[in-house]
């Protein structure tokens, strides 16, 4: 599936070609051969600096795989996965460390991300400790607190002080501390209130407005993906069924797996405003 580049990008920083994912499953007996279960199937992907792109999809869909293969986690059993065209399974020791220092994941629950015993300030400084940076780390530390909306005191403040908005600031301020230039959403409001998605959701449009980064906003509900994205992926058993510009999906959803998502929202809608259907 081809993606058209943006003016001035041509080269994307973040690439998938062609990738399958597939994992063997016990047996049903003995001499039997081991099942294959086929997780992902020619799935193609790209997202450009200064690009907003979603992923969506049921659960179940291979959201969560992809994940895995774009911050390399797992090597993926065939197709390519590419940074700044360099494939990371293939490059030298030194670009696979550009390439883990240059993608960073904002997870689902802040929660797990922060260690419950370590203050704020701390767990700020980890990603710089694990990944050998140099530096000024009391000065960057104090420009990420600034770049997510949260003051110099929450740094000797613990997780548990902090509210489920302000904690999801948090995780993305560790994110950034390595300087990225991808960062790699995933479900990150699905935790949290009504009230404080938009502010999140706000503040990673910002991100990728003010500093460049490309950014991947993996999620199951298509208005979210929507709000804050340009480009649209939908995922439906393993493969990517359709692509395009979140309004032309709300308008003509083609796959049916799009069709599906599209119709939940408006369910959801009708729901809330007293016109479910019986």
């Amino acid at each position: 599936m081809n993606v058209t580049p943006f003016p001035g990008e041509v080269r994307p920083l973040l690439e998938v070609r062609q990738l399958n994912q597939e994992y063997f499953l016990r047996r049903q007996k003995l001499f039997e051969p081991r099942p294959i279960l086929k997780v992902l199937q020619n799935i193609d992907f790209a997202v450009r600096r200064g690009e907003a792109v979603g992923v969506v999809g049921e659960s179940g869909s291979g959201k969560t795989t992809l994940t895995r293969m774009l911050t390399g986690v797992e090597k993926p059993h065939d197709g390519q996965v590419l940074y700044d065209g360099t494939d990371v399974w293939s490059g030298t020791d030194a670009e696979r460390k550009t390439f883990r220092r240059s993608v960073q994941v904002v997870l689902q629950n802040p929660r797990s991300s922060l260690d419950p015993r370590m203050r704020v300030g701390t767990s700020l400084l980890e990603p710089l400790r694990s990944l050998k940076i140099e530096g000024d780390h009391a000065a960057r530390v104090h420009e990420v607190l600034d770049q997510v909306g949260l003051s110099k005191s929450a740094l000797q403040r613990f997780p548990h002080e902090f509210s489920g908005g302000q904690l999801q600031r948090i995780a993305i301020a560790r994110a950034l501390m390595p300087g990225p230039k991808v960062l790699i959403a995933d479900e990150p409001v699905s935790a949290l209130d009504v009230s404080i998605q938009a502010q999140v959701l706000n503040l990673l449009k910002d991100l990728v407005r003010d500093l460049g980064l490309g950014l991947v906003f993996i999620a199951h509900d298509l208005s979210v993906v929507a709000y804050t994205t340009s480009k649209v992926y939908v995922m439906s058993s393993g493969k990517i069924v359709e692509v395009g510009r979140p309004l032309d999906l709300f308008r003509a959803p083609k796959a049916d797996a799009t069709q599906n998502l599209v119709a939940a929202i408006l369910s959801v809608e009708n729901g809330l405003s007293g016109e479910a259907f019986a």
